[in-house]
């Protein structure tokens, strides 16, 4: 009997390590690409048609302000998220904000919503949201200077968080010449101009990234990490930025 439970023993740590990946010293590594039953992975999100129903989870990156619609009684909110894959845009999701003030960067969500595309931004409309219990998970910029001249391979980043490097500032300008409003900067690199963006309810103009990126000048050279947002091309939605 004593040989018999002690290899039940073996057996059930065998298939503890085949079912938990683990680093060099056998301790559990954490996946950020872990996913619920019935929920879908990126490829499986990427691949669903617009208009279709989508459940997936991933971690809060970023967030754009709450607000109260009124006309519709309900709370909102706009996320940026990211698993170990992709990223994910969630468009004014409706939430309290009591719960929009709990998700904070590296909770992990489960959002369940329709897949939808405006002016090639592919977003999830019209959805719920839910914490789930996990360790958190912080994304690192992936530096994507490289595909800026190459739309094709640049748009399988969208939504993530990334960072682009020497890239020249050709003009700075405000939405309704309005300080308070989006800051919108011209970029180039290599002789190609790229628009981007300072999207005043992610970051607001008291906020030390919307006074800097305000007082860029035409010439000034600056690396610049944000958001992989799309409208009409790259349109990245800028977090920080050093003047080099």
């Amino acid at each position: 009997m004593k040989k018999f439970l002690c290899l039940i023993l073996v057996l059930a740590t065998a298939l503890c390590f085949v079912a938990c990946p683990a680093d060099n010293g056998g301790n559990p590594v954490f996946d950020p690409n872990a996913k619920s039953e019935g929920v879908m992975t990126w490829a499986e999100y990427n691949a669903a048609e617009v208009d279709s129903e989508v459940v997936i989870e991933a971690f809060i990156q970023g967030k754009q302000s709450w607000w109260y619609d009124s006309n519709n009684a309900t709370g909102k909110g706009t996320f940026y998220l990211q698993d170990g894959t992709g990223g994910y845009f969630v468009y004014e999701l409706h939430c309290t904000e009591e719960l929009y003030n709990q998700l904070t960067v590296g909770t992990k969500v489960r959002v369940t919503g329709y897949k939808a595309e405006w002016s090639g931004e592919v977003e999830i409309i019209d959805a719920t949201i839910e914490i789930v219990e996990s360790e958190k998970y912080v994304a690192q910029p992936e530096d994507v200077t490289v595909l800026l001249s190459n739309a094709s391979e640049l748009v399988k980043k969208q939504n993530m968080l990334v960072s682009f490097k020497g890239l020249t500032v050709v003009s700075v300008s405000y939405k309704n010449d309005e300080v308070g409003e989006d800051i919108y900067v011209t970029l180039s690199l290599n002789g190609a101009e790229y628009s981007f963006c300072v999207e005043s309810y992610l970051t607001g103009k008291d906020t030390d990234i919307y006074k800097a990126v305000g007082a860029l000048k035409a010439g000034d050279v600056i690396d610049c990490e944000g958001f992989l947002y799309w409208y009409e091309g790259v349109n990245t939605h800028i977090t920080s930025v050093t003047v080099k």
